[in-house]
Parts: C-alpha cells; sequence; structure tokens
C-alpha cells in the first residue's frame, strides 16, 4: 500500500479556482461559493494593497484543501489596528482528521501577523464541535452568536476571536496541531 503524499501548502492562484470549486461543491453543496468569489477574493491577494490571503493544499496532482483570510488592511483612522477575519477553511474528506486544517490554520494566522492584525475573528456552526476544539487550541475564544447564520437550516454561528500577542507581534499558535481537521 502506498503512503499518502503529504500535502504542500502555497499560494492559490487563478488556476486552482476550478479544483477548488469541485470540492467546495462536495463539502458545501447547500451553500458553496461561486467562482466569482474566489475571483475576487484573489484579485485582493496579491500586491502591496493586497488585503486577502488565499492557500491551497497540494497533493501530488490534487487540491486536498484551501483557506482563506480577509483583513481589514491597514491601522483605521480611528487609531485602531488592523483586523482580519478567516473566510473559509476546508479539508477533503479523506484527508479529514490528518492535521491538515491545524496547518491550514496556521498559515493564515502566520499571515494575520504578517498584516499586522492585532485580532482575527471567525465563525464557526455551533454543531462543528471539531472545529471549535481546533480553534480553542489555537488560543480563539467564543465571543457570541449569529442566528440562523448557515442556510439552509437556519443553523446559528459561534463567533470565535484570537487577540494576537500585542509585545511579540505574532498570532498565537498552539502547542500541538496533530490530529483535528475541520471544514468551515
Amino acid at each position: 500500500m502506498t503512503e499518502p503524499v503529504i500535502p504542500v501548502l502555497r499560494e492559490m492562484r487563478w488556476w486552482d479556482i476550478d479544483p477548488v470549486l469541485e470540492l467546495e461543491k462536495d463539502l458545501f453543496p447547500e451553500d458553496a461559493w461561486s467562482r466569482g468569489m474566489f475571483w475576487s477574493e484573489l484579485a485582493h491577494s496579491r500586491g502591496p494593497e493586497a488585503t486577502r490571503h488565499y492557500v491551497v493544499a497540494e497533493a501530488g496532482d490534487r487540491i486536498v484543501g484551501y483557506a482563506g483570510l480577509a483583513t481589514s488592511g491597514t491601522e483605521s483612522d480611528s487609531g485602531s489596528a488592523a483586523g482580519a477575519d478567516v473566510q473559509t477553511i476546508a479539508v477533503a474528506r479523506d484527508r479529514q482528521g490528518t492535521g491538515l486544517g491545524a496547518r491550514l490554520l496556521t498559515d493564515l494566522l502566520r499571515a494575520a501577523t504578517a498584516f499586522e492584525c492585532a485580532e482575527v475573528m471567525l465563525e464557526c456552526r455551533v454543531d462543528n464541535v471539531r472545529a471549535q476544539r481546533l480553534y480553542e487550541r489555537f488560543g480563539f475564544e467564543a465571543i457570541g452568536f449569529r442566528r440562523g447564520y448557515y442556510q439552509p437550516g437556519n443553523v446559528d454561528a459561534l463567533v470565535m476571536r484570537l487577540t494576537t500577542a500585542s509585545n511579540s507581534g505574532s498570532a498565537a499558535e498552539p502547542t500541538s496541531v496533530q490530529g483535528t481537521d475541520i471544514n468551515g
């Protein structure tokens, strides 16, 4: 039996949109992102004015995961520091439970650090306990709910926040990133 190829993380590019869409439709059939949504996000991911960071996990010639982060860019006019939002994290069904979700989240938090974000926010389905455990390992804390956020089904979202280390300028990372993956 052949050992599975360890996925390599790399920047998502326009030519990744079709395989990412296939994975998106498999994992999130009811509310999958459109091609236009991914194009729009990638349009803001390069150059000196970039406010997005998207990454894919590639194993051989197959995309087995992806993740994205949006940031407010720079300090606001009010002087408050930039913040970021985890837009998406997805792992192919056959790669769940391998630590790939944690690797993708680690990459997003490194990007938040590079963007000099003071905090990172995300929403997670209230019934996705596996994802909540992963986020908690990274230092995220629940701060509220968004009622009926996920459609269909009218499922609530748990809003979570990670405040980055202000004196070191880096986002928290877990002491261990093995064994937990997420999809949304």
